[in-house]
């Protein structure tokens, strides 16, 4: 198939599919299919709500057309899919998403077609969960009526200086010669250039570790946060004394959560108990991550308690809901842990976001922030997210919001070393 005959559909349109049918649309028609009609009613509308593209982007993407209809793929010859793939509640991975992705594209799929998956999965997950689905839906047979590529998304919401273009990708097909077409694709819009890994299962394997080897990393500061913490050294200046050798990795301490360091590695986890081994390292990881909400609480807790402050009936203001600073990304924030955490101590968690919609909020997590967080009323505020807004607020402007005696835990570093009660 040559480049000028492909008639591109993008599969999920969120925080990847949108940036990535937009910058397609620059070079070809592209149809954007979403099963969510709001959002391609928003979409038409010229506005995307996740931020990630501006309105006067979307008004210029003429070459791009939304459809939540699935008859609407029948035209098209390649499928990138960019759908969610979450963990469960029991930290499993949930391919529902993209099976059910497969699932579409299979009753459309042709002889000759092609579907690259972006998605992060596990080593194996393309060929071995989402071909048989391909086969099943459309009758035809894997590698020889149609192929399959793999390229893995690397969009990091929020960042307005990596962008889709601009961010080295990795791409991958099921035989060599898909492989080529599949990084001639990519490499019309990704400036930054392109890496054709040997084979699928390479290049799956490629992303799963990229986040994990984050999530390992961020685990021994916040372990490390700890041990000082208990020595009464702030772990900030350790961090900053450390970082002046050339080769120090600059992590810093924090919460973990988002689509992809916070879930990733119980996808490559899972895979390895899977084949019989039971990974060490990453899962302590990941504990000691999860464990992080519950210990920023109890902190908080014994600094009230030495100011005499009563825990049980307290008000906390917890400043951040996003999993990360100045983006309104909710998924797998773990700011609702401390708030979960300051629940079974009886204490009332008022939360405030500037980026967040209310609506999501109380329909992902039963959260409904505040708009504006009223003077002298709390006995302790969180500074959980580093937003730009509190950024620009001076200390002050964030003590005036505490009762006479309070205390400011700040997990960010927002505000001055001396500013804060708590740091972590």
């Amino acid at each position: 198939m040559p480049l000028s005959a492909i008639k591109l559909a993008i599969i999920g349109l969120g925080y990847v599919g949108l940036p990535l049918a937009v910058e397609f649309a620059k070079q070809r028609k592209v149809v954007g299919f979403d099963i969510n009609p709001a959002r391609i009613d928003a979409l038409r509308a010229g506005h995307d709500a996740t931020l990630e593209v501006p309105d006067e982007a979307l008004r210029q993407a003429g070459g791009l057309s939304y459809s939540a209809n699935p008859q609407d793929l029948a035209a098209c010859n390649v499928f990138i899919v960019t759908v969610p793939t979450p963990i469960d509640a029991y930290k499993r991975p949930d391919l529902t998403p993209l099976l059910k992705a497969s699932e579409t594209i299979g009753k459309v799929l042709k002889k000759g077609d092609i579907v690259i998956y972006e998605s992060t999965v596990y080593p194996g997950a393309t060929e071995e969960d989402c071909v048989p689905v391909l086969e099943k839906h459309s009758g035809l047979k894997f590698n020889a009526d149609f192929f399959a590529g793999y390229s893995p998304e690397r969009i990091n919401p929020g960042d307005k200086e990596h962008r889709v273009a601009t961010i080295k990708k990795v791409t991958s097909g099921s035989t060599p010669e898909v492989a080529e077409l599949v990084d001639q694709l990519y490499r019309q819009i990704i400036v930054a250039g392109t890496h054709k890994a040997e084979s699928i299962r390479v290049a799956e394997a490629a992303k799963v570790i990229e986040n994990t080897q984050r999530d390992v990393n961020i685990a021994l500061i916040n372990e490390l946060a700890i041990i000082f913490n208990r020595m009464g050294i702030d772990t900030e200046s350790v961090l900053e004394a450390a970082g002046s050798k050339w080769n120090f990795l600059p992590f810093r301490p924090g919460l973990v959560g988002g689509h992809c360091i916070g879930v990733d590695p119980y996808y490559l986890t899972h895979k390895a108990q899977a084949i019989g081994y039971h990974p060490e390292i990453i899962l302590a990881g990941r504990r000691l991550n999860d464990g992080m909400g519950a210990y920023v609480v109890a902190q908080l807790i014994k600094a009230m308690l030495k100011r005499r402050i009563v825990v049980e009936g307290a008000r906390v203001l917890v400043m951040g809901l996003t999993f990360k600073e100045n983006c309104p990304d909710l998924r797998n924030t773990r700011v609702v842990d401390i708030v979960k955490e300051l629940a079974d101590y009886n204490i009332s968690a008022d939360v405030f976001d500037p980026w967040v919609d209310g609506h999501e909020a109380r329909r992902e997590y039963g959260i409904t922030p505040i708009d504006t967080p009223q003077p002298g009323t709390y006995d302790a505020i969180i500074l959980a997210v580093a937003h730009q807004q509190f950024k620009a607020m001076e200390p002050g402007q964030v003590r005036a919001l505490g009762k006479v005696a309070h205390v400011l835990y700040d997990l960010k570093y927002v505000l001055p070393r001396d500013a804060a009660d708590l740091r972590l």
